[in-house]
């Protein structure tokens, strides 16, 4: 086929309309940011990935930005954030949204300056204009796989009883991985308990669900003390790329490799290498090369083809020591 029913050719209908490369700052080339709040401790690394390679696709300029600190720093996220939208060569805006209400001001002046905004990786849904922009990311419910996969592997191992710890920090005032916590526990009772083995075991996320309070600046020390509290501890689940490594190494070193089931998130070189040794028994990917690169593409379609607020779910993958040598291959865990 050569022409539409409209009477177009595709030829010409899939060309790049011809004002988008002059679209806002009218200097001949789309320039967007991304930014993030933590690129100091690997896990963005992949997401500036997928943001490059969208970005030599569509000839467009890519300003990779985030804090640089190895913890969330959603403060210092929000302060460049302040400046960059004040930048009069910028086309378009990819943030990070992990403390919910903190980003109006930034959308609000966003659209008052006619650049279109994408949010990618943790999710805010009060957002200013949610409903008219697009987010890409893992819903947080995904973290029940890991939690389930935890029994199923204190089963296997013919585990009676014990102590199931989920060690965290709400200090850190990220909600995304606070709801991964919550939903980590809530599969981990939900399974014990349809197996009738809930009364063996002591499931422990804190008083609200969120996590067992440890410090984030010190979290592997954190871990011990924690388990050494507690002295029964049979499994674990950590919910983002602080705690996981964290926990890993606390398993190693109070020698509890292959004793504790050990689950966490994300899949950064810290958690490969765990997961190899077998000081974590599994972790969660959720697939940051697409968290860079379908943002930058739904802003250039916003812009190009007026198609806004087309969301990705990036989804989940359990990945083990069997499976982890698939992982990582193209700078994409």
């Amino acid at each position: 086929m050569e022409k539409a029913v409209g009477g177009y050719s595709f030829e010409e209908a899939a060309k790049e309309d011809p004002a988008t490369k002059n679209f806002h700052s009218n200097d001949g080339v789309l320039t967007f940011a991304i930014v993030t709040h933590t690129a100091g401790n690997g896990f963005f690394d992949p997401v500036y990935v997928g943001a490059t390679v969208a970005g030599n696709m569509i000839g467009a300029k890519i300003l990779l930005l985030g804090s640089e600190s190895p913890t969330d720093d959603p403060a210092r996220e929000i302060e460049i954030l302040n400046q960059i939208i004040q930048d009069p060569k910028l086309d378009g805006l990819i943030l990070t949204t992990p403390q919910v209400g903190a980003y109006d001001d930034i959308v609000k002046t966003a659209m008052r300056n006619g650049i279109p905004v994408a949010t990618t990786n943790s999710y805010d849904g009060t957002i200013h204009n949610r409903s008219g922009i697009s987010h890409t990311g893992q819903d947080a419910s995904a973290a029940a796989i890991a939690g389930e996969a935890l029994v199923d592997c204190l089963m296997e191992r013919g585990i009676e009883s014990g102590s199931i710890l989920l060690p965290s920090s709400t200090a850190m005032g990220n909600i995304e991985v606070n709801n991964r916590v919550t939903s980590a526990f809530n599969a981990v009772v939900t399974k014990l308990q349809a197996m009738g083995k809930l009364q063996d075991f002591k499931v422990d996320a804190g008083p609200e669900n969120t996590g067992i309070d440890v410090n984030p600046n010190d979290p592997v020390n954190g871990i011990v003390a924690l388990f050494e509290s507690r002295g029964d501890v049979v499994g674990a689940f950590a919910g983002n790329n602080v705690f996981t490594p964290a926990l890993a190494k606390a398993v190693d070193q109070m020698g509890k490799t292959g004793e504790i089931c050990a689950y966490g998130f994300d899949l950064g070189p810290a958690q490969q290498e765990a997961l190899r040794s077998g000081a974590l028994t599994g972790a969660l990917g959720q697939q940051p090369f697409l968290q860079g690169f379908w943002p930058v593409m739904q802003l250039y379609l916003q812009i190009d083809r007026g198609i806004s607020a087309a969301n990705l779910d990036t989804r989940a993958q359990l990945v083990t020591q069997e499976n982890v040598s698939a992982v990582g291959s193209r700078y994409e865990n």
